[in-house]
C-alpha cells in the first residue's frame, strides 16, 4: 500500500465510532505490509481525545480558530515576556472565546453519539482543547492533554528566583539635570528593579502553584480516564455477552419449535397406532368368536 493511501486509511481510523476502531486497525495492519507492526502500534484514543478528534474532521473552520486564538495567545505571552509590547489580556480573552467555542461543538459531536458525556469527561475534552496545538497530528490525539505553564511559550520559561528584565531608565528630566528636587535616576532604577524583583518572585510562587494544581488535577484526569476506560471495556463485554446470549437464545428457540414439531409429529403417528390397534383387536376378536362357533359345530356333528 503506497505511503498516501495509508496515511488516509489511518485518517478513516480516527474517525470512524470509537468501538471500531481496534478492528479497523487490526484489518488495516493485515494488508499493510512492512508497515503492519506501525499500524497494530496505533493507539485507541480515550473518549475524550476521541471527540476531540471528531471536531478537526468535522468542524475544522472551529478548529482552525481554535488554533489560531492558542497561537495568537502563545505570541503575545512571549512578546511580553521578551521584553515587547503584547495584548496579553486580550489575546487570552480570544482564546478563551475560541476554547468555549470549541467545548460547545466538541460536546454537540459527542451527543450525537452513543457515548455518554460524563463530567470526567467534560473536563478532559476542555483541558485538551487548551492544550492545543500538541506534537501529534491534528485529528489523530490518542491521549487527554494538559495545558503547560510558561514553559509552552516557544521555550521561555520563569525559573525559581528568575527576574524580569528591568526597564530601561528613562533619559534624566531637566530638573534633574540642574539640580532640582526630583529624585534621581538611579533612585528611580534601583525602585523600579526592586518593584520588578517582587514581581518575579511572586509570579514564580504563583507559577509553582499552578503547577502543583495542574499536576493534581493531571492525577485526577488520569485516574478518571483509567476509570472511564475500564467501564468501556465493561461494557463492551457486557455487549459481547449479551449477543452471544442472543444468538444462543436464537438456536435454543430454533431447536424448542423443531422439538415441538417432532412431538406433535410422534402424537399424530401414536394416534394413527392407537386406532389402528384398536381395528385389529376388533378383528381378532372377530376371528375368535368365528373359530369358537367353528369348533362348536365340528364338535356336534362327530357326536
Amino acid at each position: 500500500m503506497a505511503a498516501r493511501a495509508l496515511d488516509r486509511e489511518i485518517d478513516r481510523l480516527y474517525q470512524l465510532p470509537l468501538d471500531e476502531f481496534t478492528p479497523a486497525r487490526n484489518a488495516l495492519a493485515k494488508g499493510a505490509g512492512a508497515e503492519a507492526s506501525r499500524i497494530k502500534a496505533l493507539a485507541k484514543p480515550p473518549v475524550a481525545a476521541w471527540a476531540v478528534n471528531q471536531l478537526y474532521w468535522r468542524n475544522v473552520d472551529v478548529w482552525n480558530a481554535l488554533i489560531e486564538a492558542a497561537e495568537n495567545a502563545r505570541r503575545a505571552h512571549k512578546a511580553v515576556l521578551s521584553g515587547r509590547a503584547g495584548d496579553v489580556r486580550a489575546a487570552t480573552k480570544v482564546h478563551d472565546d475560541a476554547v468555549d467555542e470549541a467545548l460547545k461543538t466538541t460536546l454537540t459531536l459527542l451527543a450525537d453519539t452513543s457515548h455518554a458525556a460524563s463530567d470526567a469527561t467534560k473536563h478532559a475534552i476542555a483541558t485538551t482543547l487548551r492544550a492545543l496545538p500538541a506534537d501529534e497530528p491534528p485529528g489523530r490525539l490518542t491521549r487527554v492533554l494538559q495545558p503547560g505553564g510558561f514553559e509552552m511559550l516557544a521555550g521561555l520559561s520563569l525559573g525559581s528566583g528568575a527576574v524580569a528584565p528591568a526597564p530601561k531608565p528613562a533619559p534624566p528630566t531637566r530638573a534633574a539635570r540642574t539640580g532640582g528636587s526630583l529624585p534621581s535616576a538611579s533612585k528611580l532604577d534601583a525602585k523600579a528593579l526592586t518593584r520588578a524583583r517582587e514581581a518575579a518572585a511572586a509570579a514564580s510562587r504563583a507559577l509553582q502553584q499552578a503547577e502543583q494544581t495542574a499536576r493534581r488535577a493531571e492525577f485526577e484526569i488520569v485516574r478518571t480516564t483509567r476509570d472511564e476506560d475500564r467501564a468501556a471495556k465493561s461494557v463492551e463485554h457486557a455487549r459481547e455477552a449479551v449477543r452471544e446470549a442472543t444468538a444462543a437464545l436464537d438456536r435454543a428457540e430454533v431447536g424448542a419449535k423443531a422439538a415441538t414439531r417432532a412431538r406433535e409429529a410422534a402424537a399424530s403417528h401414536a394416534g394413527e397406532a392407537q386406532e389402528a390397534l384398536s381395528k385389529a383387536r376388533g378383528r381378532a376378536e372377530s376371528a375368535a368368536e368365528d373359530l369358537k362357533k367353528i369348533e362348536k359345530g365340528t364338535i356336534a356333528a362327530r357326536r
